[in-house]
């Protein structure tokens, strides 16, 4: 019983499988905020891969990138 319980307590901790619409101004803010902060996140770390390397071209790489 203890078990299960732990099981049930931890599933709460992993991420839901979509991101609930935002319902005001203040929360859509957020949320674009957060896009963008992903975004220069991955840029930042993208200037400093290899690019040659498979993991630049897997992470950095967007689809109508020039070859």
């Amino acid at each position: 019983m203890i078990l299960s319980t732990g099981l049930l307590a931890s599933a709460c901790t992993f991420p839901q499988p979509y991101e609930a619409e935002p319902a005001s101004p203040y929360q859509w803010q957020r949320r674009q905020e957060e896009i963008q902060r992903r975004e220069d996140e991955r840029v930042r770390l993208c200037a400093m891969m290899n690019k040659d390397s498979d993991r630049f071209k897997r992470d950095c790489t967007r689809p109508g990138d020039p070859k």
